[in-house]
């Protein structure tokens, strides 16, 4: 039964959809259907809990896809899930894909409102309620995982990447940004394919997955994720879940990137600080630009002709999806 050699293994909102993709498609490449399996993270939610369950979405790999592999963006921020592929597959390869945690942070939290784990639909409130979620307070109904709304932790990039580097040998890993996809999208996926070990397949066009997205009726999203959560707890509840899934799909539209305010962007400068200059350090590389980027990255002129679009910002609207407990 083939394994996993390699794992992208996050961050959320930093490229890992769009480089999972464009790595299924080519000829000596095998990535399963199954996006985000996430079966090494037993500190969270998993997608699959039996060994034979996971190792069955490999079963399809031919003898020359030589890369054989996943992607689950949460293995990055588990406390367990890389030791646990260590053990699984010693020689695993690992791709990080990183990104300035000012913007990264209110992606995510944008990301969590659209798909309705998050009930809080302002980022600046949903931020200062960090610290009581990480007690158990505050939390959205029928919340299954806590620590991926604790966005401060999510996005402290540095802080895991250095964790992954205390236990992975350093050959193991490649480091993505993705300022740097943004800039030359063939570039950075000829540099995965060699730490792959796999040929050039000659790819030139490099579509975006996975990009910014909104409601079309916005408090309908937290509605569809508990009706989803109460049919998944109470188990074998087939019907109706096929209409959800088209009403989540019709509900999700296409969004122009998220902007803060000066204000708010000095507090995610302060706290993310130290995290960044860490980040510094192990990539080898000056970021201090991050904490000039007042657009979001609106204003860097893209490389269009590998299909990567820079869209302008919007500013948020301050709203609460459902009353705080208090």
């Amino acid at each position: 039964m083939p394994k996993p050699t390699f794992f992208v293994i996050g961050a959320p909102k930093c490229g890992t959809t769009s480089m999972t993709m464009w790595l299924r498609e080519h000829p000596n490449v095998f990535i399963p259907l199954e996006k985000e399996p996430h079966f090494f993270n037993d500190d969270d939610r998993r997608g699959y809990t039996e060994l034979y369950r996971y190792e069955a979405l490999f079963s399809d790999a031919r003898p020359e896809q030589r890369a054989i592999g996943e992607g689950s963006v949460w293995y990055l921020s588990s406390s367990t899930a890389v030791i646990n592929i260590l053990q699984y597959q010693p020689n695993a390869r690992f791709i990080v894909m990183i990104r300035n945690p000012i913007q990264m942070a209110p992606s995510l939290h944008a990301q969590m409102v659209v798909t309705g784990h998050e009930n809080v639909r302002d980022f600046g409130t949903a931020w200062l309620l960090q610290d009581e979620r990480r007690q158990g307070h505050n939390l959205p109904t029928l919340s299954w995982s806590k620590r991926r709304l604790l966005y401060g932790d999510i996005c402290s990039l540095g802080a895991q990447l250095r964790r992954l580097l205390q236990i992975v040998p350093r050959e193991q890993v490649l480091v993505v940004l993705l300022d740097d996809i943004r800039e030359d999208a063939r570039r950075e996926y000829l540099k995965v394919l060699r730490f792959l070990g796999v040929p050039d397949d000659d790819r030139r066009q490099f579509p975006v997955y996975n990009e910014a997205r909104g409601n079309r009726l916005p408090r309908l999203a937290r509605c569809a994720f508990v009706a989803g959560a109460i049919k998944s707890r109470l188990g074998g509840l087939k019907s109706g879940l096929g209409l959800l899934e088209r009403f989540e799909k019709y509900n999700q539209i296409s969004e122009r990137r998220i902007a803060i305010s000066e204000e708010f962007r000095a507090v995610l400068e302060r706290y993310f600080s130290g995290d960044i200059q860490l980040l510094e350090r192990l990539v080898g590389r000056d970021l201090s630009y991050w904490f000039n980027d007042r657009l979001n990255c609106a204003l860097r002129q893209p490389d269009t002709s590998h299909g990567l679009a820079v869209q302008s910002p919007v500013s948020i609207n301050v709203v609460v999806g459902e009353p705080l407990n208090r």
